[in-house]
């Protein structure tokens, strides 16, 4: 069993309702206009349906509806991966007011609609009234195939846009071939004159460093010159100053003890001098000018700066330039290699062509099995000697969905040439085989709650007692509701819903009650007969249940 329990408050016509499920086939039956489908829109909406601000009930400020269920292995899965609290009972919980805003809680943990939908697709398998709609969309036709071979289209799709895109790419480069040329001739030209400077990328600031230094090297020379007299070599030069200073500082040190730590002070700055004036002989013995250097960086830095005044940028700019117009170049050249964009192309058809034949395999396989299954389910429907088949024809050109279109193709009777099924059916059949189709696809889903809303309209008689008994098969299996006009049906059932609608101070509410026994016997046959409960139908009612064994 999946779905355990329901509460409803301000809900369409529905003031406040508590429903407990019970596993197995359960019916929801009740005269026209009563709101049987309240349920299945309640459920819809707490699954993540659309919120329609017509479902709070009129005079109310907001409607809630709560749902709570059995959680089976894969449910646990998403609710761990989605972030949720993974318990064993499921909660889902969703509120709607008169302005439209909604909101929602997983196990009590706010949600979005989105995130319950995709919780709903692992709980609920809806089948609707207007199910047969679905057999004259070419595209819900191909979705019904491909789940029943349980195949997806997405890796096609992919395929099927890369191998469109390099087929863009291609026609483009061979449209833009005259201008991807003459750009190329202009970049080709700029990148030559800009080479013949070859800018490094750190050659300009060290360009102007050392043309700064030679320019001024006299003025350096004679700075250190005097700086080195100044400071060991005049008369009274420093060194001589520092070290007299030193010594008379030392001479009284027994009668001022705090003239220690300025003789060392004096002594660090001594020896501080002493290796400046070492540094600038130094330098004066390794610098000299230069005239000859000079000129050559003069020249160069003339190269630049009358480079970067053509292209109209700064000298420092020019190595960064001349890599993005070789950058481009490359791009350019890929852009104009045909053959090669050629074969991208072959290749990424190959890769579509690869997946889309994965596909077709499998629809081909897939077919004929789901021809006869549904075949099967329509000799019970009203449709004996009936066929049912599923058309595959290739087409015209590749597709995002595959290489194949897919037509369901019936025969109402023997003899007859199966046709598209909207053309030979009528609605009754159309009904009959889109129930036949619910039924047989039913049983791959993995949501253990299957829920039929008036899928059986159009049908009576015998084949609706066989629309029962196939409804009570699958309750064996799981959990299984359905909203239904049938007495042949609801006879069927291992639990009943009945739901009334009645005027309350002048307001029109509806509710829903379990009956049993003589209460479902009298609904039975109301079902029968009308609201006059007549012995003759009551007895018939009671035959029914008896012979279905409810």
């Amino acid at each position: 069993m999946s779905l355990k329990r329901m509460v409803l408050r301000d809900f369409v016509i529905v003031s406040e309702l508590e429903l407990e499920f019970g596993s197995e086939f359960t019916v929801l039956t009740g005269e026209t206009g009563a709101g049987k489908s309240i349920l299945i829109d309640a459920l819809q909406l707490v699954t993540g349906g659309r919120a329609d601000v017509n479902l709070v009930r009129e005079g109310a400020s907001r409607c809630e509806v709560s749902a709570e269920f059995d959680s089976t292995p894969r449910v646990l899965q998403w609710l761990e991966e989605a972030g949720f609290e993974p318990e064993t009972t499921l909660l889902l919980r969703r509120t709607l007011d008169t302005q439209g805003k909604s909101r929602a809680w997983i196990n009590g943990s706010p949600a979005t609609a989105t995130q319950l939908r995709g919780l709903g697709e692992q709980l609920l398998d809806i089948h609707g009234q207007h199910a047969w709609q679905s057999l004259t969309r070419p595209e819900a036709v191909r979705n019904l195939l491909d789940a029943y071979a349980q195949v997806s289209t997405a890796a096609v799709a992919t395929k099927w846009q890369q191998w469109r895109a390099a087929q863009a790419q291609l026609d483009q480069a061979r449209q833009s071939q005259d201008s991807l040329l003459r750009e190329r001739e202009r970049l080709s030209w700029q990148i030559g004159e800009l080479d013949k400077l070859a800018p490094a990328p750190d050659e300009w600031p060290e360009l102007n460093t050392e043309h700064t230094r030679l320019a001024h090297a006299q003025a350096l020379l004679d700075a250190a010159q005097a700086a080195a007299l100044t400071l060991d070599e005049d008369e009274g030069n420093a060194l001589e100053r520092l070290s007299r200073a030193c010594q008379l500082l030392q001479q009284q040190e027994h009668l001022e003890p705090s003239f220690k730590n300025l003789t060392e002070v004096l002594g660090s700055s001594l020896a501080q001098v002493q290796d400046t004036a070492h540094a600038l002989r130094s330098y004066l013995r390794k610098t000299e000018l230069d005239p000859d250097r000079l000129a050559v960086l003069d020249e160069r830095m003339g190269l630049w700066l009358s480079t970067a005044r053509r292209y109209k940028r700064s000298p420092a700019e020019l190595p960064e330039l001349l890599a993005s117009w070789k950058q481009e170049l490359a791009q350019l050249d890929a852009s104009a290699d045909v053959q090669g964009l050629e074969n991208a192309v072959a290749a990424a058809w190959q890769a579509y062509a690869h997946e889309a034949g994965i596909l077709t395999r499998a629809r081909q396989r897939s077919a004929p099995q789901l021809a006869r299954a549904i075949t099967e389910a329509m000799q019970g429907l009203g449709m004996q000697g009936g066929k049912f088949e599923v058309d595959l024809q290739p087409t015209d050109q590749p597709l995002q969905s595959g290489l194949e279109e897919v037509t369901f193709l019936v025969a109402g009777h023997v003899g007859s040439t199966p046709r598209a099924v909207n053309k030979v059916a009528s609605g009754g059949e159309l009904s009959r085989i889109a129930l036949a189709i619910a039924v047989t696809t039913s049983q791959l889903g993995t949501a253990q709650t299957l829920i039929f809303d008036e899928v059986d309209a159009g049908v009576g008689g015998a084949v609706a007692e066989t629309v029962g008994l196939l409804m009570k098969r699958l309750g064996q299996d799981r959990q299984v509701l359905a909203v239904t006009h049938l007495p042949q049906v609801a006879a069927c059932a291992d639990h009943h819903m009945v739901v009334r609608k009645q005027l309350q101070d002048g307001v029109t509410l509806s509710s829903v009650t379990r009956v049993d026994t003589e209460a479902r016997v009298a609904e039975l046959a109301r079902m029968l007969g009308g609201e006059r409960l007549l012995s003759s139908t009551l007895a018939h009612a009671r035959e029914m249940l008896h012979t279905q064994g409810s």
